[in-house]
């Protein structure tokens, strides 16, 4: 299958590299040409996972990994556009992308954080008629860090991908499409619910709003390993409480996916199956210098994150009192209103939406 990878983060290289590897062939586009004409450059991609270390090749004519410098050639004719980048940058590349997009693709956004309305409204703004089917899942597929232009990391792969399209009626074409690509893919009702099951917004605000002495003292620390305290699991475990509601008070079913089995070696397997956060803290890759003014984990998962789990809860009329108290308390530190610069339903003007009126955007998609 032809995929499309779009964006240079750690994501985007696992996924580029892992789809190839798997036999795809796969088109890697980013923003910062420099860096991709370095890769290709290179000519390979160094990956060490648990199957031990390897090389990977880019740019050869026998290579499934190729770098493409014009996004509108990146894009055309891949069945699959997957988009594994931080929902900041959601925003300028929809606008980009929406025009080039073509009619029964799939694009895949891991996490989304309901960056799917957004690129579905991109794409009705821009004037193009194609039917594209855009989905949303609740994390990375993979535990990753890049170790320079062409060294790869990845300490975990997700077993189980809970999986939302937008729009809902393109569901069946969608998933046979992703499947081939990720076959841990799982599908749920649509992209509200896979909204609701990213990860990102109930691990990470807890973690760098009670770790922010040492994140500010200290030149780097490891929020998942010494920042993971009893005291921080608690309120871990009652935000995902507050999350799992505003689920079940919109009618989405179980599983829910709770956070608790992400750090549990027996019972419900998590996203990244048993034992992932013993991989992730074992690797050392997450010892690292967080600012709390410029991270992601304050200006996605925290901003956009949570923010988006505040509105929907009140617009679905359920109390998330800890939700929105770690996002005054992350306003207070950045000295700015996260709930207003959020990705919350005022801002995507959906906020007045009657439940039966989401429900057929959710099913047939903006202007439908």
């Amino acid at each position: 299958m032809l995929i499309t990878v779009l964006g240079g983060g750690h994501g985007c290289y696992a996924a580029a590299v892992d789809l190839a590897e798997r036999g795809h062939c796969v088109r890697l586009w980013r923003r910062d040409r420099a860096a991709l004409l370095a890769l290709r450059a290179e000519g390979q991609v160094s990956l060490r996972d648990h199957r031990g270390t390897r090389r990977v090749g880019v740019g050869g004519a026998d290579d499934r990994l190729q770098v493409c410098e014009d996004l509108a050639q990146a894009l055309a004719g891949a069945a699959l556009v997957v988009i594994p980048l931080p929902s900041t940058s959601h925003p300028a590349l929809a606008t980009q992308v929406a025009p080039h997009l073509q009619d029964g693709q799939v694009v895949f956004l891991p996490p989304g954080t309901l960056g799917s309305l957004m690129f579905a409204q991109a794409v009705q703004a821009s004037g193009n008629r194609a039917r594209v089917a855009f989905a949303e899942t609740g994390t990375l597929p993979y535990l990753v860090r890049k170790h320079g232009v062409a060294d790869l990391v990845i300490s975990a792969y997700a077993t189980r991908l809970p999986t939302g399209v937008m729009p809902a009626r393109l569901a069946r074409q969608a998933f046979a499409v992703l499947r081939e690509a990720y076959p841990s893919v799982e599908p749920i009702e649509d992209v509200l619910s896979a909204a609701l099951m990213n990860a990102g917004p109930i691990i990470h605000p807890p973690l760098i709003l009670m770790n922010a002495g040492p994140l500010e003292h200290f030149p780097a620390w490891d929020i998942h390993h010494e920042g993971t305290q009893p005291a921080i699991r608690r309120v871990t475990n009652a935000l995902d409480e507050e999350r799992m509601r505003v689920r079940e008070a919109l009618g989405y079913g179980a599983p829910h996916f709770p956070l608790a089995d992400h750090y549990c070696n027996d019972g419900e397997p998590w996203m990244y199956g048993h034992g992932a956060h013993e991989q992730l803290t074992d690797s050392g890759d997450w010892r690292e210098k967080i600012d709390l003014l410029e991270h992601r984990y304050m200006l996605e998962d925290t901003r956009l994150g949570l923010s988006l789990l505040v509105s929907v809860a009140r617009w679905a009329g359920v109390a998330t009192p800890l939700a929105s108290g770690l996002l005054a308390l992350a306003s207070a530190v950045t000295g700015q209103d996260l709930y207003r610069q959020g990705r919350t339903l005022e801002n995507l003007g959906v906020a007045g939406l009657t439940r039966e009126q989401m429900h057929g955007l959710l099913n047939d998609g903006p202007g439908a």
